[in-house]
């Protein structure tokens, strides 16, 4: 199983380092899942839009989760129609912001008003566990979805999605996370566990994959560290999982575009292999 899924990587990777243009303009097949492949904005913080969506669309991903470094918080409403209109013409749609932090209830006001002239209705949010009940009136008002992004062991915000669990569960159920698989296995949590327990508030997924879980441990390309991937796409079934599964790819950062398509080839071969033993 893994020389097939990772033939269907080498498959994608020929794809990227081949001109602008996919050699076959066909996109790729359906899965039909209830979930979407997509994209977090922060894979590409060091290239511009153009790049950005250049990679995505020889990759045949179309849901990007927006970062500030490519539409910025003050952005006029006249910029944001042209980010939109740029991502139309390559077939991309912005589904949410974020991460964005917030350390103040201005920050989060900001937010929350940059959100609705994007004309998303999700955050991916990281709030001062203080301004937590801020944010509960914030999403009342708004009638958004606020996804908290956990950190793993790097910081001591929302270290895991128990973490995250324990602040949000009393709280409007708008408010959930963003389970990001790398830093929760960092934190020394099973992500597949986590997901089945925590699966009400779970609203975006960042994908990653990780060496160890510690914090010793790093993060690498799909499929070649920890992270137990068909257990964890079989999960995503099991709880009827609708939203983003996200790749942030957190290596060779200056250059990642292999790994990236390695990656996005790697999660694409789970689901196609997975669906297909489970029938």
């Amino acid at each position: 199983m893994r020389k097939t899924l990772l033939f269907v990587a080498g498959i994608l990777i020929s794809v990227l380092t081949m001109g602008q243009n996919r050699p076959d303009p066909k996109p790729a097949a359906d899965t039909f899942e209830k979930f979407k492949v997509a994209m977090a904005g922060y894979t590409f913080a060091k290239f511009d839009l153009d790049k950005t969506l250049e990679t995505m669309q020889k990759c045949d991903v179309h849901y990007l989760c927006i970062k500030d470094f490519h539409l910025p918080l003050n952005s006029t409403d006249e910029q944001i129609a042209a980010f939109h209109a740029k991502l139309q013409s390559k077939g991309v749609t912005g589904y949410a912001v974020g991460p964005i932090y917030m350390r103040s209830k201005e920050e989060i006001d900001k937010a929350f008003e940059y959100a609705k002239r994007v004309g998303v209705n999700m955050i991916v949010g990281v709030p001062n566990y203080e301004l937590l009940p801020y944010v509960d009136q914030k999403v009342k008002e708004y009638n958004f979805h606020f996804a908290i992004h956990l950190h793993g062991p790097d910081m001591p915000l929302y270290p895991d999605a128990e973490d995250v669990w324990n602040h949000v569960k009393d709280l409007d159920p708008r408010i959930g996370m963003c389970l990001d698989i790398g830093h929760d296995t960092r934190n020394g949590k099973d992500p597949v566990k986590d997901l089945e327990m925590y699966h009400t508030r779970v609203f975006d997924i960042h994908i990653k994959d990780v060496t160890g879980n510690t914090k010793q441990g790093y993060s690498v390309e799909v499929g070649r560290g920890i992270i137990d991937f068909p257990a964890f796409v079989n999960m995503l079934r099991k709880v009827g999982y609708t939203g983003k599964c996200s790749l942030e790819h957190e290596r060779n950062m200056d250059d990642p575009f292999i790994g990236i398509a390695e990656s996005i080839g790697y999660f694409r071969g789970v689901i196609a292999t997975t669906a297909k033993h489970n029938k």
